[in-house]
């Protein structure tokens, strides 16, 4: 069978899946050569109070206790935990209080009101930092959806003066619970390790950074030289918005792989993990529309088309359709499931429980199948501009 059209159709996406094939492949490899993980390093007498650590909390009684825990298992070297409260109505104070009440290195305090143009997350973090104690050298913002490991902060101490780092965020290892989310939330993961270099490899521009709030380890006079967190006081990902920036401004930024020393809960099921995360990872917030536009292109050639792409050509080839390019165009599809699926090994490691056997975790295994609707919420984020977000409404 000949059809001209098909044929026109075929080489076309065949030209631009292998440019984004060739590049996709250029950043997966360097990944085979980034940095080992963090690992949990011993407390030293010479980071005696160096570091103060700072929670933003709304609403957080639900999950907040593992991270305090956490935080109050690092040693001598954390000189103060801050709690910074916007007037949680759950009981997350009463915890934060008790937790204080034991060590006194945490405190409880509530942000004043959010001021024009400011979101709520960095503007809390912001108020940390200006009460926090100027005898500490480093500024640790910790989410209150994370498990701190025993030996975290040392690990960072130790990493960013032996590597002269002035930033590290750190990617965690994830908890998931449900089927819905073991199958939606390695799907959106794979749309940032896609579009970035992995955890461990130095990003090849300031455009290119890519940074975790969950664990942003900075040092106090790189943001006492951006005064705090202003310049990312509107961004709905004011993590990546204020790395980019401290990335320009010519300091040393590293995201490097936590997930030995920090473990992260998330979100509550598919529903919750597609709604909260999904609409914060086209980072349009820190990057030109040209980016974040040519990002999702490359997304939709080697993420989203792949799965369509193969049942249509095994489709038209058991119905006699057969021509060079469509070949080529099926085999390269092929070539990016088998890709898709080998990087569910390699980031393996990332999720905290995962058995071969359990029927949750044989949902991970399944996850490719969710590409395109990963990519389709993407998309779907590049359009729309939050107007929630953790309880509070924007304009």
């Amino acid at each position: 069978m000949n059809f001209p059209i098909l044929d026109v159709v075929s080489l076309g996406l065949l030209l631009s899946q292998g440019v984004a094939t060739l590049i996709l492949l250029s950043r997966l490899l360097k990944g085979a050569f980034r940095r080992s993980p963090l690992k949990p390093k011993t407390a030293n007498p010479n980071i005696i109070g160096k570091v103060s650590a700072i929670v933003p909390t709304l609403n957080e009684a639900a999950r907040i206790s593992p991270c305090l825990e956490g935080l109050s298992s690092q040693s001598y070297e954390l000189r103060e935990a801050i709690v910074v409260d916007s007037n949680s109505q759950d009981g997350t104070q009463d915890i934060v209080k008790a937790t204080a009440s034991q060590d006194p290195r945490f405190q409880l305090i509530t942000d004043p009101p959010l001021p024009q143009g400011w979101i709520g997350r960095p503007w809390a973090l912001h108020t940390g930092y200006l009460h926090s104690s100027p005898k500490s050298e480093w500024i640790l913002g910790i989410d209150a959806d994370t498990q701190p490991q025993p030996g975290l902060v040392p690990s960072l101490i130790a990493v960013a003066e032996t590597e002269g780092f002035d930033l590290i965020s750190l990617a965690p290892q994830f908890i998931l619970q449900y089927s819905g989310e073991w199958w939606l939330q390695p799907a959106l993961l794979m749309t940032l390790l896609y579009r970035f270099d992995s955890a461990g490899v130095s990003a090849a521009s300031p455009q290119r950074v890519m940074a975790n709030g969950q664990c942003f380890f900075c040092r106090r006079e790189v943001l006492e030289a951006l005064n705090g967190y202003t310049t990312a006081a509107s961004s709905f990902c004011d993590d990546v918005t204020l790395a980019r920036n401290i990335a320009a401004a010519g300091y040393k930024v590293g995201f490097l792989d936590g997930a030995k020393v920090i473990k992260v809960r998330m979100y509550e099921g598919m529903s919750e993990t597609w709604q909260e995360w999904g609409r914060s990872l086209d980072l349009k917030d820190a990057a030109s529309t040209a980016q974040v536009w040519g990002d999702v292109a490359f997304l939709v050639c080697v993420q989203g088309l792949p799965l369509f792409i193969c049942a249509l050509g095994i489709y038209l080839l058991s119905a006699g359709y057969f021509s060079l390019p469509a070949i080529f165009l099926l085999s390269l599809n092929v070539f990016l499931l088998l890709l898709r699926w080998g990087m569910l090994i390699a980031i393996a490691p990332s999720y905290s429980g995962l058995s071969l056997f359990s029927p949750a975790s044989l949902s991970f295994w399944l996850s490719p199948l969710a590409d395109p609707l990963a990519v389709w919420r993407i998309v779907l984020s590049c359009w729309q501009t939050p107007t929630k977000w953790r309880g509070r409404s924007y304009q």
